[in-house]
């Protein structure tokens, strides 16, 4: 494009919307507490984590007995977590089906109020999150590759072999093949030019979302340590 029009143009690798989850209960409490020249600030909350099931998105439920936290701050705490979700913990993606509840805490009859809960919530939800073996998610699509029927094997152990991919179906009509497969869509983002060069132009595709799965442990590690590297640089 910038050659025949002489735009300039800026690119850029398409993301891979990955998700984060937990997958084992956890607890833990977190103490915020704030002493300046002004009013302080005070909060103490006490949160337990749960895994919900898969698209099932996010529950916050209040279990707190007596009160040691009084129900004013229930929204207050709600608000710092989903600000974690929205964020993520490990690898900066959005934390998706979790159960969260608060099950106790403390307030202060001076120095509690909305933004101190709102930050005891945060850093409670984030210890919780840590504890509870986080994964992430990645989205799997399914794929259907036309080619000519000559470049099944290629294509069948291209898919199966270096892109995670599991095939389902296979059909044969003429000379064509239709390969049917469910695969990463981290592992297909640069399908199209991969497929022309196994298939010497002659191969089509065409993909559709079907679940999130998750990740194995050896890419989670590689995705997790790029992102600490960046944070590190952004911080320097």
């Amino acid at each position: 494009m910038k050659a025949r029009t002489k735009v300039e143009v800026e690119s850029e690798r398409r993301k891979v919307p990955y998700r984060e989850t937990i997958t084992i209960e956890a607890s833990d409490r977190y103490r915020h507490k704030k002493q300046s020249g002004g009013s302080g600030e005070f909060a103490e909350v006490e949160l337990r984590v749960a895994p919900a099931p898969r698209d099932k998105g996010f529950e916050y439920i209040w279990e707190v007995v007596g009160m040691n936290v009084s129900r004013t701050y229930m929204p207050s705490i709600e608000k710092g977590v989903v600000d974690v979700m929205q964020k993520g913990v490990i690898a900066g993606y959005t934390v998706v089906d979790v159960v969260a509840a608060v099950t106790d805490g403390k307030e202060h009859p001076v120095d509690s109020k909305d933004r101190a809960f709102q930050k005891a919530g945060r850093e409670a939800f984030k210890l919780c999150m840590k504890k509870a073996r986080p994964v992430l998610l990645e989205p799997i699509v399914k794929i259907e590759v036309v080619i000519p029927g000559g470049y099944v094997g290629d294509v069948t152990a291209d898919l199966a072999g270096q892109r995670r991919g599991q095939i389902t179906n296979t059909e044969f009509s003429g000379d064509t093949a239709t390969i049917s497969a469910q695969v990463p869509l981290a592992e297909i983002m640069e399908y199209d030019h991969q497929l022309r060069a196994m298939t010497g132009g002659e191969g089509t595709f065409s993909t559709e979302h079907s679940h999130y799965d998750i990740v194995p442990g050896n890419i989670q590690q590689a995705i997790v340590a790029e992102y600490e590297k960046h944070k590190v640089e952004e911080q320097d």
